[in-house]
């Protein structure tokens, strides 16, 4: 069974005045800054003093003692899956998501999530940092949104992505058929996104307690009825797209959570996919973007719209 890690250190004398966890991670390049400033909130001391913050002041001749817990064992189980994985090396992993998978184990789904299946392809090399019941996931997409999601395999990476996902580097972008003929050709919706004020499973446009959200889109192919469009994201809040497009008039068809209860062509929940992602490679620093082709069930219902506007 794996034990605790325990280490001392003894800041050396010409260093100036320097905070903890900057420290701590000089010292343990393995972990990433985050993970260390959860560890020093909870496990670390200086001078046999229990440290008051990450942020507190060390300098020469202190001594800091840091406890690393052992890793928790999963309690989700790898299961063998057809990963449909575009791209991966020893930092990362993309992967095309299909419909109905859920991303990671909940109270409702505790198997066969894209998680069990990257415990079986990874084994150990996932990131920790989101916890063991989410190593190596950044971000996520609902179950019923096909697409690219990047999947990281170490912390280091992790915090690379997380850091450009914060700052609104990364490219990402969504196709969508939405209700109604969209006015303008692009646009923008920026409205903070939190949880719905009477409804706690939904979010909403929520001014008072919500965080900044952006999206834009432009019109690709116009149906009367439908919009086809591409949306790209400045943000990540929970149902972005399906609550941003929703609240000015243009719910995702096939959404019966934001949109209207009754659905068109017998759909499996919205009509999203998320199409281009591109980011900053946590080591080489280099560029990629990645392209996925749209799913079967997508490309059919726009041949059949095409027909029909015809």
């Amino acid at each position: 069974m794996a034990k605790d890690r325990e280490y001392t250190f003894c800041v050396p004398e010409p260093e100036q005045a320097i905070r903890l966890d900057r420290f701590l991670a000089g010292q343990l390049p393995e972990l990433s800054r985050s993970y260390i400033q959860k560890l020093v909130r909870e496990n670390a001391s200086v001078n046999g003093k229990k440290a008051s913050k990450p942020g507190e002041m060390i300098k020469g001749g202190d001594l800091v003692a840091l406890t690393v817990p052992a890793p928790e064992m999963l309690d989700i189980q790898p299961q063998k899956m057809d990963l449909n994985i575009v791209y991966e090396d020893g930092d990362v992993l993309i992967v095309n998501k299909p419909k109905d998978m859920v991303v990671h184990p909940s109270a409702g789904h505790p198997d066969h999530t894209l998680v069990n299946g990257l415990l079986y392809h990874c084994k150990d090399d996932l990131s920790s940092i989101n916890g063991v019941m989410r190593p190596g996931i950044v971000h996520r997409i609902d179950k019923d949104t096909t697409g690219l999601l990047i999947v990281c395999k170490n912390d280091k990476a992790h915090q690379s992505i997380a850091d450009q996902l914060k700052v609104h580097s990364i490219t990402r972008k969504y196709h969508a058929i939405v209700y109604n003929n969209l006015k303008d050709d692009t646009g923008t919706v920026d409205a903070p996104i939190g949880r719905h004020p009477t409804d706690r499973k939904k979010m909403a446009v929520n001014y008072k307690n919500g965080k900044d959200a952006v999206t834009h889109y432009k019109v690709l192919e116009r149906f009367g009825k439908f919009t086809y469009i591409e949306c790209s994201l400045e943000t990540g809040r929970t149902h972005q797209i399906r609550v941003h497009m929703a609240s000015i008039g243009h719910p995702l068809l096939g959404d019966n959570v934001y949109g209207p209860a009754k659905q068109p062509y017998k759909l499996q929940g919205q009509v999203l996919h998320a199409k281009v992602f591109g980011f900053i490679h946590p080591s080489t620093g280099e560029y990629l973007e990645f392209d996925s082709q749209l799913p079967d069930y997508f490309e059919e219902l726009l041949e059949k719209l095409r027909k029909e506007a015809l």
